[in-house]
């Protein structure tokens, strides 16, 4: 049997509106879960006088966060439909959820955002949706949750005041609205979820899960030019070199003259690996070691990116970004070098403009130059790498050109490159 196509789904939304327990409800419904493991979450739950949490556990395995009812850590749990194989990310809170939607790994193919039914739209709710448009999350299905806690419950006019607002926050930016699902479910009691329910007659659409088979899975960029960010080097005696990475655009074949930026290094492919087995190219999404003639472990190092020869990878001198603050405990001026991380890449780079602030629910400019900005803001900013760093225009190389600022170890940033200025 063939395997199964595989997406990457990301659960977002505002931290109360039942994210986790939608998870776990969608795992346990398409039999992911055993229900023996089920019941000793349901006892736990209940001991902890968290009765109705116990799909929520499910995700949220971790001692500290049952306590405090709160997903901490992300997960990655593993769930098949008929028709594919998913790996969630589930996005815990805020900043988690934007380090490693940025961070290569699980660059998220679609996401679910969760809407409460009795709550509503909320400020969280907000920022995801300009989030995952800001890193580039084309598909989306919107689960309009605890249906059952909606006035009247199950209420269809409930459902289509929370479908309006939504689809006005989507439409503010960017989304094409015509091409994304709105669900009704209740994660908690099950309802929609695999299988339609009575409860919600008037609902004529599909399930979540129904939805969640009716994703595309994204064409691989295979006509773009080769971009290999590097993971690390390994140097072997009497072979050479093994430079090891993800195939991000492009394709990578044996006897390619390749160009590693910014180590400014041109090397020989002389064999690809993956899986311990030789391969006669690798393409987008393939994770590889390959063998590279005429140069010395210590030419490259993690961070380097590899291209063709003559369309090597872009090193900028200065760039200009997009950027969401997310959680900074004081301002951000001009001058500020934190660590941008921007795929295998870590380094420092400096505020060197902050051109305008941006409303963060409708990308309208907000002030010209403004002095600082500060959690919760979106700017244009110029940034100035302190060592050469490769970047990309995101629209040319989606998977180059977002990255997160860290700062005393937290996530404070998000964006995306829109200009480089080139070395």
């Amino acid at each position: 049997m063939p395997a199964k196509p595989h997406l990457n789904l990301v659960f977002i939304g505002h931290v109360d509106h039942g994210k986790s327990t939608t998870v776990g409800r969608v795992l346990y419904d398409t039999g992911n879960i055993d229900p023996h493991e089920l019941e000793n979450l349901k006892k736990l739950a209940e001991s902890m006088g968290k009765a109705t949490f116990e799909y929520a556990f499910v995700m949220d395995q971790v001692k500290e966060e049952r306590e405090r009812g709160l997903t901490i850590d992300v997960a990655h749990k593993r769930f098949d439909t008929d028709k594919y194989y998913f790996t969630i990310i589930d996005a815990p809170g805020h900043r988690d959820f934007v380090k490693n939607m940025i961070t290569g790994t699980s660059q998220a193919d679609a996401a679910v955002l969760v809407v409460g039914a009795a709550e509503g739209v909320q400020t969280q709710t907000k920022e995801h949706i300009f989030l995952a448009r800001t890193l580039g999350v084309e598909q989306l299905i919107v689960a309009i949750n605890k249906m059952d806690a909606a006035k009247p419950e199950y209420s269809e006019a409930r459902y289509n005041e929370i479908k309006t607002e939504v689809t006005a926050l989507l439409k503010s930016v960017g989304y094409k609205v015509d091409r994304i699902p709105f669900i009704p479910i209740s994660a908690y009691k099950g309802d929609n979820i695999v299988k339609a329910s009575p409860k919600l007659g008037w609902w004529k659409g599909p399930t979540l899960v129904a939805a969640l088979n009716a994703l595309e899975v994204p064409p691989k960029p295979l006509d773009k030019p080769l971009r290999l960010p590097i993971q690390d080097v390994y140097g072997i005696t009497g072979i050479g070199i093994v430079p090891v990475g993800r195939v991000e655009t492009g394709v990578l074949k044996p006897n390619m003259k390749v160009a590693f930026q910014p180590a400014d290094k041109v090397g020989e492919v002389k064999s690809i690996e993956m899986h311990h087995e030789a391969i006669a190219e690798a393409v987008p999404g393939d994770n590889v070691g390959f063998n590279v003639r005429g140069l010395d472990k210590k030419d490259l190092r993690r961070g380097d990116v590899a291209g063709p020869v003559d369309h090597p990878p872009t090193v900028a001198k200065s760039f200009t970004a997009q950027i969401m603050v997310l959680n900074h405990p004081s301002v951000i001026t001009v001058g500020y070098t934190p660590v941008f991380h921007a795929h295998t890449a870590q380094v420092a780079c400096t505020f060197e403009e902050i051109t305008k602030s941006l409303d963060p629910r409708t990308g309208a400019t907000k002030q010209e130059k403004p002095d600082h900005i500060q959690t919760g803001d979106a700017a244009i900013v110029k940034i100035r790498p302190t060592k050469p760093m490769v970047i990309e225009k995101a629209k040319d190389f989606p998977q180059l050109g977002r990255f997160a600022i860290r700062d005393m170890g937290q996530t404070v940033a998000a964006g995306m490159c829109i200009d480089v200025e080139k070395r």
